[in-house]
């Protein structure tokens, strides 16, 4: 199966991945931290931090030619589950009908002190 690793220009990724690899027809993306475009962290409180990670993400599926009805699971790791509910009300506005299939779960520590990671599988087949 052909591999292909999607990058982004003047990219935000902390370390030595790539933002996103297309395998076949599926997208694997990287954790989207909090990062603004400046390189980084949003300033303000978890739902600033949810959007600027979704924001991110709709960067990388638009630079493999895609967009959130792509998605078909999503993972949200949160430092303090009790932004959950501030969290779910951002992310909610990012989807339609059928959002795709998600889990959240509580970490001890996020990379940059970001408190919420990202992460995204999408299908880009026909």
């Amino acid at each position: 199966m052909p591999r292909q690793a999607i990058t982004l220009p003047g990219g935000t990724t902390v370390g030595p991945y790539s933002p996103a690899i297309r395998a076949g027809d599926f997208l694997f993306i990287s954790g989207q931290i909090p990062i603004g475009e400046d390189g980084k962290l949003v300033r303000g409180g978890i739902q600033e931090q949810t959007r600027q990670c979704l924001e991110n993400l709709r960067r990388v599926l638009e630079a493999a030619g895609a967009s959130f009805s792509n998605l078909v699971k999503v993972t949200v790791y949160l430092v303090d589950m009790r932004d959950f509910e501030q969290m779910n009300r951002v992310y909610g506005t990012y989807f339609d009908l059928d959002p795709p299939a998600r889990a959240c779960v509580q970490v001890q520590g996020l990379p940059k002190l970001a408190r919420v990671e990202i992460e995204a599988i999408a299908y880009l087949g026909p």
